[in-house]
């Protein structure tokens, strides 16, 4: 009992003290390796945060992304080829199928593909980097690549620079494009895509890992389990295109209309190539479509890519088959001089 006078508080230092003593116990047990553990592992989350956010930065804009190719550039100084990508395609993977491609694309011009911009997808912009690289680089011809939806992107382009800029396409190559937005199997996913877009809802990215997963796994017929997991991890990571750029394509699909390009694109010629297998579109009537619709400018809508996992524009996981398709139509309509598929360099 404290004595009169005494403060009642005299106490509490010593309690204070034996928090102290147990608080450094408790330290002592704390293991190195824990420690080590858990800084590693914060280290890598900061490291991972700076990478996001450095790549997130430099994709705000639309790029040209250049792929080298000694041969091609030595031969073709004044030609390119430009790939646009595909719905939910990264620029990675839009790297990876020019790639893939390298051995045919690469006999008739350098190689180049189409980043499109994380803050959405915006064709003006898209044109405006596509002319800068024509003037920078003297190109006076262009063969376009058209991935999927990016075949309806690489129409309205071609239309554009003929309009804008007096540039006119040698080549454009649908590679199972839609024609317009019927042409896609499953719309129930797209419709809300687009409608959550056009009400102003803008999803965030850890939403994106579950509906892609599903959306693969749906699809499961067209993709191996391997495939299904690359995929959908490839979209959960920091170079994946943005919840954003995602929803800007899909109501760009949404809404194309392809009469508008029609009887526009001058001499331009088209090919369509697909697989009758496809469970993303529907192979025949976007086939059809582009047939009737730019009945003037098309070549070629019978080649197949039969064989091909996923059935739906696969050229980077099938370069095998896409590859003798591709090479066909391009002796065919673009032969090279002589008329030989094959140039020795001495």
């Amino acid at each position: 009992m404290p004595q009169k006078g005494e403060p009642e508080q005299q106490e509490q230092p010593c309690a204070a003290e034996a928090r102290l003593l147990a608080d450094a116990a408790a330290l002592r047990r704390f293991s190195r390796r824990s420690f080590l553990v858990g800084a590693g592992a914060s280290s890598l989350l900061a490291a991972d945060m700076l990478f996001t956010r450095r790549i997130q930065a430099e994709r705000r804009a639309s790029k040209i992304l250049p792929v080298p190719d000694g041969f091609a550039d030595a031969y073709y100084p004044d030609a390119s080829w430009f790939l646009f990508p595909g719905y939910k395609t990264s620029w990675e993977e839009a790297l990876w199928i020019l790639n893939a491609l390298r051995g045919v694309l690469n006999k008739r011009g350098q190689l180049a593909a189409v980043g499109y911009s994380n803050q959405g997808l915006d064709i003006d912009e898209l044109v405006i980097a596509i002319l800068g690289h024509i003037r920078e680089k003297k190109l006076t011809k262009l063969f376009f690549y058209g991935h999927s939806f990016g075949g309806m992107v690489a129409t309205e382009v071609a239309y554009k620079l003929r309009e804008l800029a007096n540039v006119e396409v040698e080549f454009i190559l649908l590679d199972s494009s839609p024609y317009n937005k019927n042409d896609v199997l499953d719309q129930s996913w797209f419709d809300g895509v687009v409608f959550l877009y056009e009400s102003g809802v803008r999803l965030p990215s850890v939403v994106r890992g579950g509906y892609e997963l599903g959306e693969r796994v749906i699809h499961k017929d067209e993709r191996s389990w391997r495939q299904i997991l690359d995929q959908s991890m490839e979209q959960l990571s920091p170079i994946a295109p943005s919840t954003l750029l995602i929803q800007t394509e899909s109501d760009y699909i949404y809404h194309f209309d392809g009469t508008v390009f029609r009887d526009k694109l001058g001499g331009t010629r088209m090919a369509f190539i697909g697989n009758p297998q496809d469970q993303t579109i529907d192979y025949g009537t976007a086939r059809d479509k582009w047939a009737v619709a730019f009945g003037s400018n098309m070549v070629s809508t019978d080649q197949q890519t039969v064989g091909a996992r996923p059935a739906h524009a696969s050229p980077g996981w099938n370069p095998g088959i896409y590859s003798p398709v591709v090479e066909r139509l391009l002796n065919e309509y673009f032969p090279l001089p002589g008329g030989g598929t094959r140039v020795t360099i001495f």
